[in-house]
């Protein structure tokens, strides 16, 4: 792809980086590869070295981790506009990737070789306030959602996760919600079906209806 496709993809996508164009920017941008992704392909693995910081234009990455008996459980999703919180903070400790990402479709992306990252890092006061700005921001989502996990019931945790799309009809199995969820699908089924006795939610095949809105936010 041109320099002048890139430009567009930079103005489409990034249009901070192009409003605050300065030394180390400019070398962030220059040095920038245009990647693409097929969806189920791994990013990156536990114990894996990162030896480049990614920026998302389209599609999305699950970023997640797998427990002993081999049980993934999520932590976050990289999307459009996005970077990755474990890639910065690997890449500024030098350790190795703790957990593993997938793409969950298609990912087109700017790929920028680490050199470039640090170097970008000491020149541009813009790029320094961008990374620590979303790094601070995911780590916080990710404390938030590991409290949930701890301080709220798992009935709880279900009808946040029903409620917080703000749809009546939910496209989502079982085995999606308790993905999200990081518990098991035997679990979410359980509740569900208690949620369904309620008169709170219906449930089909892949499907959930919720009945009385009110009502489940007070679980």
């Amino acid at each position: 792809m041109s320099s002048q496709n890139h430009q567009v993809l930079w103005d489409s996508y990034f249009p901070e980086f192009v409003a605050h164009k300065d030394k180390g920017i400019e070398l962030l941008m220059a040095c920038a590869n245009l990647v693409t992704i097929l969806s189920g392909q791994q990013v990156f693995y536990a114990g894996s070295q990162c030896q480049n910081y990614l920026l998302v234009l389209t599609g999305a990455v699950k970023v997640q981790i797998l427990s002993e008996r081999g049980r993934e459980v999520l932590l976050y999703h990289v999307q459009s506009g996005d970077s990755c919180v474990l890639t910065t903070s690997c890449l500024l400790s030098g350790d190795n990737y703790p957990a593993e990402g997938i793409t969950e479709s298609d990912v087109l992306a700017f790929s920028i070789p680490s050199h470039a990252f640090y170097r970008s890092m000491e020149q541009s006061a813009f790029f320094r306030e961008f990374v620590f700005k979303n790094f601070s921001v995911r780590l916080s989502k990710i404390i938030g959602r590991m409290e949930s996990v701890v301080l709220n019931t798992i009935d709880q945790r279900i009808s946040k996760a029903l409620l917080e799309s703000g749809e009546t009809t939910l496209t989502k199995t079982h085995s999606e919600l308790a993905y999200e969820l990081g518990t098991a699908r035997e679990v979410i089924s359980r509740h569900l079906k208690i949620f369904e006795s309620q008169g709170l939610i219906n449930l089909k095949r892949g499907v959930i209806e919720i009945v009385d809105r009110r009502a489940l936010s007070q679980t």
